[in-house]
């Protein structure tokens, strides 16, 4: 059950704790902080938590040009709630310096039981920035790789892999983009509502929606609060899923009365929208190695009337032999570093790279594991949420020089229309959507 607090910025601090020392995801730990809060005040707290998150360099950079204490000296639970007042000071001009010192100084006593001493400081180190928020230090970095990682809170390594990948103009677009809030898209289920008469009831109910750019049936929506209390949700009208996890679907067109293999389903979103373009005939085997994501996937399908789909617990990277050549459709949306929706989870960006190094290898056995259920002549699409060549474009190469059976093939998808040369990577600053990439294949006869 969501915890209620008091005040957002309450609930963003609490947040932020628990993704500091319980290596929470931001949302979940929003959603368990806010929960009760007003829609209002659960959108400020979400603001929060990003812009800390977004931010987190540039306000340790100011913290160390007005502070005496070396940060590393300072409290971690202190030195958060002093990011949380930066946020409100510098980027944020609707929120009074004042409120935003005062509240953070209270907090320290609520949360961390500050002493005076501690709040002392935390009190003449914030109203210092205050006074001078209008010229504030600047960077005076060597490189713009380093100017880059400090002014977009982007980790070095990131930072110059994103170069030398894009060069230094793209990246500078990339973590602008990386920056601004990640749109909440709805897609509407054509089964049970048409896009037009959700659009009204939204609009009716208060909510900001828009008919989303590119992408057919999906709406663009601001202002809904917890998204699981709308009626068009509950009822299985809608279901929330970004524009660029819904194109490895289309890429996969699956055609009505077939057997489509999710082989790393959860949470769902790919099976079910694969369920509604077979106008849930067929199968969609929806597979996961977590009992507990697959009792999620059953969930919503029963939600959104995905009658087609069913639920197995499996492992992709180990070989179900029944499977083999069976499959007309297999999709393999693979784990991988989730570089690609950091707008959507802006802690991502703070992994420990180490953990990440393996992530290719794991790909390419899930890969190679599962062209082996393609049928002769059937299709084959490898998609992540990473933007990062050496889990995409070198994976896909890795196949290709080990599988002669299969080949890349052309496809189209809204957001950037024909895709001649089998397989793109989509970009926010580009494309509108989270960073993905998608690749097809087909298994020759």
């Amino acid at each position: 059950m969501a915890e209620t607090r008091k005040t957002a910025r309450e609930a963003a601090a609490r947040a932020l704790f628990s993704i500091q020392e319980d290596g929470a995801w931001s949302a979940q730990a929003i959603q368990r902080f806010a929960g009760g809060l007003e829609r209002r005040d659960a959108a400020l707290a979400t603001a929060l938590v990003g812009g800390v998150l977004q931010n987190q360099a540039m306000c340790d950079f100011y913290l160390s040009h007005y502070s005496k204490l070396r940060l590393k000296k300072i409290q971690p639970r202190i030195l958060l709630l002093l990011r949380l007042a930066i946020v409100q000071i510098v980027w944020m001009d609707r929120i009074p310096d004042s409120a935003a010192v005062n509240e953070s100084v209270r907090l320290a006593k609520l949360l961390c039981h500050a002493d005076s001493r501690t709040t002392g400081y935390m009190n003449g180190v914030l109203r210092a920035i205050s006074r001078g928020k209008d010229a504030l230090p600047k960077p005076n970095c060597a490189t713009k790789e380093e100017f880059y990682s400090l002014f977009y809170s982007t980790p070095r390594w990131l930072t110059a892999a994103l170069i030398e990948q894009m060069g230094e103009r793209e990246t500078r677009k990339l973590l602008e983009a990386n920056n601004q809030p990640a749109p909440t898209v709805l897609r509407v289920n054509q089964r049970r509502a048409d896009t037009e008469s959700v659009l009204r009831e939204l609009r009716e109910q208060g909510m900001e929606a828009e008919k989303h750019e590119t992408i057919p049936h999906c709406l663009v929506v601001k202002g809904t609060g917890s998204i699981a209390d709308l009626p068009c949700f509950a009822e299985g009208r809608v279901t929330v899923q970004d524009g660029a996890s819904q194109m490895s679907v289309y890429a996969l067109d699956p055609k009505p009365g077939s057997m489509v293999l999710d082989c790393c389903a959860a949470p769902g979103g790919k099976s079910f929208f694969l369920s509604e373009r077979m106008n849930h005939t067929g199968t969609v085997y929806s597979c996961d190695i977590f009992a507990h994501k697959l009792k999620k996937i059953q969930e919503g399908a029963q939600r959104l009337g995905c009658s087609n789909i069913t639920t197995f617990l499996q492992d992709a990277a180990v070989f179900r032999p029944e499977w083999e050549g069976k499959a007309d459709y297999v999709l393999c949306d693979v784990p991988c570093s989730g570089l690609g929706i950091i707008r959507k989870k802006p802690e991502i960006r703070y992994k420990d790279p180490r953990e990440l190094e393996q992530l290719p290898e794991i790909q390419r056995s899930i890969l190679n594991n599962c062209s082996r259920y393609v049928r002769p002549g059937g299709t084959l699409v490898y998609s992540t949420c990473t933007i990062l060549r050496r889990e995409n474009q070198e994976v896909v190469d890795a196949f290709l020089a080990a599988h002669p059976e299969y080949a890349l093939c052309a496809f189209s998808l809204p957001v950037c229309g024909r895709c001649e040369e089998g397989h793109i990577t989509l970009f926010p600053h580009i494309h509108g959507t989270d960073g993905f990439f998608v690749a097809k294949f087909q298994k020759m006869d």
